[in-house]
């Protein structure tokens, strides 16, 4: 039995913050998925959402522990941030919608769907077949394979941080109008997982231990689609990384403006060229936690052959654009863009440095007056400060954190 504990940022528009990496018109519900965020509605009553309803007792413990490696106790799920990490605004960029606060009992049930294969047609993937802790929550390949081998049409983002979007969308090209929306379309995706919701609650609903997880985080045992896409929200936004090096060095100085006292002469030269206004990176890549706040088109293409959100809206203006993602623990989500088409840090730099394609939606923040497209001339130790900064954004106790782990006993594992 585990015993209960809490373990308690350039230019880059790189990976991250999508449970669905497929570019596919085979994803079912997609107009459903488009609306406005205020149009998005959930079938719970708002009184519904998950509150903590007390410890699991030993019958119930002796239910789960069948398959389930979990503590006596509920993880802290719904535990505060520190000051220093919220600071810069952070909060304003959080998409939490009201009626779906992150409970721990919630966040428990959401990480046992997580990591469970049952949401597959075949019982061989699941959420974190594609989204690897030890990755970021990512996936190193480049598309990412599903229930029967195929391959998706773009790289799995990263995880981290998800919780911090203004806009709330998700996928790359943000045709979900939120996470709770999101969630819910790989499960269904013809190539990803290949069940249609019915499926997926009769399916739950005769596992013993689902009956116990939607009793504790929801009052009683009704497995529906629409509780699943709740609880496995609460579970993608309680992945909040905030104990890296960079964080180590803000809490000390207090200021991200400043040196920090743990980093190198490099590292503190490429936090010092992020923030300016020689790369403009932290523009797009803003607060503490390096987030972005909108889908935008970096310059990968002059010419498309993946629309990302104009393909959704049909608005030309918005063609080549992507989400923009928090770069916590970049160091481990290669490959990078949408189509994962760099393998390291030093070719997403490289991009930015000379390689940006000119374009009609290009983002104003890589032109320069006139027009034409920036070019940053980084020296080679500028480049070598950069990617020396990007890596004092991993957070080695966020993929070592057990309350994100597999909770499914090994002879269960996939």
């Amino acid at each position: 039995m585990k015993s209960n504990f809490n373990v308690v940022t350039f230019i880059l528009m790189v990976v991250l913050a999508s449970c669905s990496s497929d570019y596919s018109e085979e994803i079912l519900d997609l107009p459903d998925t488009v609306q406005n965020d205020d149009d998005q509605n959930n079938d719970e009553e708002p009184t519904d959402p998950m509150t903590d309803v007390g410890d699991i007792s030993e019958e119930d413990l002796a239910i789960l522990n069948t398959t389930l490696d979990l503590p006596d106790s509920f993880f802290i799920y719904d535990g505060g941030l520190p000051n220093f990490f919220l600071n810069n605004n952070l909060n304003g960029e959080d998409n939490t919608p009201a009626n779906n606060p992150v409970s721990n009992p919630g966040a428990t049930l959401g990480r046992v769907l997580f990591y469970d294969v049952r949401l597959s047609a075949n019982n061989t993937i699941s959420c974190a077949s594609c989204h690897l802790q030890e990755n970021g929550f990512s996936d190193p390949d480049q598309f990412s394979t599903g229930f029967e081998g195929g391959l998706t049409g773009r790289n799995s983002m990263g995880l981290a941080n998800a919780r911090f979007y203004d806009n709330g969308r998700f996928f790359w090209d943000e045709r979900a109008a939120s996470l709770e929306a999101q969630v819910l379309l790989p499960i269904q995706d013809a190539v990803e997982m290949g069940l249609s919701l019915e499926e997926l609650e009769s399916k739950l609903a005769n596992e013993a231990y689902y009956q116990v997880l939607f009793r504790l985080a929801f009052g009683d045992e009704t497995v529906t689609s629409n509780r699943i896409s709740l609880a496995l929200a609460q579970f993608v936004r309680s992945m909040v990384s905030y104990q890296s090096k960079f964080d180590e060095g803000l809490a000390q100085s207090n200021n991200p403006n400043q040196n920090f006292p743990n980093f190198t002469a490099s590292e503190n030269r490429g936090k010092q060229l992020f923030n300016s206004n020689m790369t403009n990176c932290s523009e797009c890549h803003h607060t503490n936690a390096q987030v972005g706040d909108a889908a935008r088109n970096n310059g990968l293409d002059a010419t498309f052959t993946d629309l990302g959100v104009g393909g959704v809206t049909n608005n030309n203006n918005q063609n080549g654009e992507f989400k923009v993602p928090s770069l916590r623990n970049i160091a481990l989500t290669a490959p990078y863009m949408h189509d994962g088409r760099f393998a390291t840090l030093r070719e997403v730099i490289e991009h930015y440095n000379t390689g940006v394609q000119n374009s009609a939606t290009l983002d104003n923040r890589l032109r320069v007056q006139g027009g034409n497209v920036r070019r940053l001339n980084l020296s080679e130790d500028d480049i070598q400060a950069l990617e020396d900064f990007l890596l004092t954004l991993t957070d080695e106790l966020f993929i070592q954190d057990e309350k994100f782990s597999n909770p499914f006993r090994n002879e269960f594992l996939e």
